[in-house]
């Protein structure tokens, strides 16, 4: 079976640190991190990029489309 291998591109400015995204990803590759926004929002990371699968679904549980793009590759 083929694995996934993804990443994601995250607006700072955008994420209210709501941490929706962290506890749906599946891999559990999200976390809150350290960086604050302007709004003093700490901002969501992905810590984890080797086992990010690239499936979309923080993406789609974002309230404020904070995640922008999720890239997604896979490898025979």
């Amino acid at each position: 079976m083929p694995k996934s291998h993804g990443t994601i591109a995250i607006e700072a400015e955008r994420c209210k640190g709501c941490d929706l995204c962290v506890h749906f990803c599946p891999p559990q590759v999200l976390r809150l991190g350290a960086q604050r926004n302007t709004l003093n929002h700490r901002v969501v990371e992905l810590f984890d990029e080797p086992r990010c699968t690239g499936c979309e679904i923080c993406a789609k549980v974002c309230p404020d489309m904070a995640i922008v793009a999720v890239y997604r590759e896979v490898a025979s």
